[in-house]
This record gives C-alpha cells, sequence and structure tokens, in this order.
C-alpha cells in the first residue's frame, strides 16, 4: 500500500526569520504576492491538501512557477515543508531523523528527472544497479535485478554502454529503469520527458502506461501540458500560484471546471488524440468474488440493486459477468457456469479506437489492463458524453 495524504502543506523559502513574518501574514490572509514583496520571500506552496490513492498515477499539472516541482519535492523531503504535514500510509513522515530519511528515500521512493541524472563514468547496469547498491544488495543479486528491469525497460543488450552512447530516449529508460529496480512504493517523475524530441515522448508515455499495470507502484507525475497530463493521469491536480486550483480525473475537468483559469487551461487539449479507456472508466459496479456462492451473490446484486454484476479472481483478474436474472433462475450452489465472458477493453486503448465494438452493442464493456486486472467499465454513452463537451 501507498496511498499519500497532504494536509495544508505550505512551503516559503528565504531566510528563516522572513520566513516566519511570510507564514504569519499569511495565515492573516494577505496576498502571497505583496507578502512575497514585503518579506523578501518566495510562497511556493500555499496551504495545499489532497490525497493520492495507492496504485494511482496521479498528475500534477501548471505552468512554470505554478508550484508543482517544489510540490513533488516535499514528497521525498528534497524540499522541507515550512507548514503542513505529509502522511504515506498514515505514518506522518515530515519530522523523520536522518536515520530513517535515509532509510526512506532510499527504500519506499525513487525519483526520475527530468534531465536524466546518470552517473557518466558508470556503465548503464552500473547506473541502474547504484540505488541496490546503496542499499547493500549483495553484487550478484543487484546484477541479476537490474538486467532484469533492463529488459522491462527494453534495454536488453545496452548493459555495457556508457550513457554518452544512448540516445535522450533510451538515457529515460536507464532514469526509469534505476528508479523502479529498487522496487519503491512510491515513484516520483519531475516533468521526464519534456526533454525528448515530441515523438520519442509520446513513445515513453506509451511505454510507462504499460509499464504501469506491471509494477503497481503508487506514481506522482509532474508536467506543464495538459495533453500529456490528460493522457497520463488517473485523476490529475492543476496548480496555479502555489495552490490546487481543480482536482479530477479528465472527465471531470471537461464535465465540471471551476473557474475560466481551468476552461482556458484546457481550451487546446485535442480529446480524439489523448482520452483513453483508463480516462473515462467507470468504478461503481459490483465486482463479486470467482469464489462467492450463488446466493451471496445474488443477495449482493439485490442489495446493490444492480442487474450485471462483475466475476474476478482472487488475484482481482476478470473472468467475465454475469446477470441477476440468470442468477436469480438458477439453482446451482456455485456461480462458475452462470460466468458469460465478454471480451474487455486493454484500459489504454485511445477512444477513437473503440468504436468498432459499440456499433452494435449499447451496454457496459468491461476494461482490464495489460495483465488482465479488471478495472471498471464504460460505455458507448460515455464516449460519447466526454467527447461531446
Amino acid at each position: 500500500m501507498a496511498s499519500i495524504q497532504i494536509d495544508h502543506l505550505s512551503k516559503i523559502f528565504g531566510h528563516p526569520k522572513a520566513v516566519e513574518k511570510a507564514l504569519e501574514m499569511l495565515q492573516d490572509n494577505k496576498d502571497p504576492k505583496e507578502i512575497g514583496l514585503e518579506t523578501n520571500t518566495t510562497i511556493a506552496l500555499n496551504d495545499v491538501s489532497f490525497t493520492i490513492e495507492d496504485q494511482e498515477l496521479f498528475v500534477i499539472v501548471g505552468l512554470s512557477g505554478s508550484g508543482k516541482s517544489t510540490l513533488i519535492r516535499c514528497l521525498n523531503l528534497l524540499n522541507k515543508p515550512t507548514t503542513g504535514q505529509i502522511f504515506l500510509d498514515k505514518q506522518e513522515i515530515t519530522n523523520l531523523n536522518k536515520q530513517e530519511l535515509r532509510d526512506f528515500r532510499r527504500k519506499r521512493v525513487s525519483m526520475v528527472f527530468q534531465h536524466f541524472g546518470l552517473l557518466s563514468h558508470r556503465t548503464i547496469i552500473k547506473n541502474v544497479e547504484y540505488g541496490l547498491e546503496i542499499q547493500g544488495v549483495d553484487r550478484k543479486t543487484r546484477t541479476e535485478k537490474a538486467l532484469e528491469t533492463l529488459e522491462i525497460v527494453g534495454l536488453k543488450g545496452w548493459e555495457d554502454k556508457k550513457p554518452h552512447q544512448l540516445s535522450g530516449g533510451m538515457k529515460q529508460r536507464v532514469g526509469l529503469a534505476r528508479a523502479i529496480v529498487t522496487e519503491p512504493e512510491i515513484l516520483l517523475m519531475d516533468e521526464p520527458y519534456s526533454a525528448l524530441d515530441p515523438l520519442i515522448r509520446r513513445e515513453m508515455q506509451n511505454e510507462l502506461l504499460t509499464l504501469e499495470d506491471y509494477i503497481n507502484r503508487t506514481i506522482v507525475f509532474i508536467t506543464h501540458d495538459m495533453n500529456e497530463a490528460f493522457k497520463m493521469g488517473d485523476r490529475i491536480a492543476l496548480m496555479k500560484d502555489g495552490k490546487i486550483i481543480q482536482i479530477g480525473t479528465p472527465q471531470e475537468f471537461f464535465s465540471n471546471p471551476v473557474d475560466d483559469y481551468v476552461v482556458d487551461f484546457i481550451s487546446d487539449v485535442d480529446k480524439t488524440q489523448i482520452f483513453k479507456a483508463r480516462n473515462i472508466v467507470r468504478k461503481d459496479q459490483l465486482i463479486v468474488d470467482i469464489n462467492d456462492l450463488r446466493q451471496e451473490v445474488l443477495a449482493k446484486m439485490k442489495e446493490s440493486k444492480v442487474d450485471v454484476c462483475y466475476v474476478v479472481d482472487d488475484k482481482k483478474m476478470y473472468m467475465g459477468q454475469m446477470s441477476k436474472e440468470d442468477v436469480a433462475k438458477s439453482r446451482a450452489k456455485t456461480i462458475d457456469k452462470l460466468i458469460v465472458h465478454v471480451e474487455p477493453i486493454l484500459r489504454n486503448t485511445y477512444l477513437k479506437d473503440l468504436w468498432s465494438r459499440f456499433e452494435n452493442y449499447d451496454e457496459n464493456l468491461p476494461v482490464v489492463d495489460s495483465k488482465g486486472k479488471f478495472r471498471g467499465v464504460l460505455s458507448k454513452d460515455d464516449m460519447i458524453s466526454v467527447l461531446a463537451q
């Protein structure tokens, strides 16, 4: 588990006494820009609160100076918050001592930087091994894990090269491999693709979305590009002047923008090019276990007032679906023979590529990730609704 809760977080840069004065003025609801001018401080974050769910790909987007990079650096305490708290699975982390902080950064959180940050004198495999080496993992084990991770990110065969021999996209893959090889609970990505050419950037975006299904980590992704934010994020937080303006799914941004700033920020987003099934998937359906008894399932369906439920195994893999009518008519004890397998949609499929599935089908279709794990449902009406907004 790796949920993150941020409570009333503020970060002010400046001389300690000036920061103290700025904080007092901020708490008196003075204008942040005026406070900065008067105290010679920078109010980078101003009373930020929100929660990131376990295994969510959460994107923070905003223009330069909005506070997004300051915020992500607070999550691994590269920036020490001025006020507020950060909880990782209910553990408050802002007051960790030096040893606790060192262990936290080595084992629980990793970061991928915009400019790669590779060690030029080390080979690619030695760069990837670095985090394991710091942890004290033995040479044989860390080499095996590094090789496995390089294969996952598509760099098998490049182990003995040096960073200067790789393209920008390949270097970013090395940075990603180095970040995930230690199996952190949280992966922080600070504008990782902004320095890449458009084609390579798009390729890396798609690879991360596919990789996400296999690494099962909470990912916090920073960008200034709303198209990238909507393409990548399960949910998005839009920042301005150190504050959160709106948090929601891509669909929620279009259906209910909170103000004119949001409307203007999303005005150039091309929904046909970025929206995928994952962006509009609904998670309000009833899910039952393959081992549930028929009478138990029927009782759940009546209680939830649904006509269809979705069946998963003990690893949450999609097995099929059942109608309440079939469950009620049957006299079987188990449900295995009542399951109807409807071909699912991969959650990283673009909406423009899904129309053929709905040509003669008006019901919900199940949505799964690349491993087959059930992620929710969507319908033709969902697609029409989001594209029409």
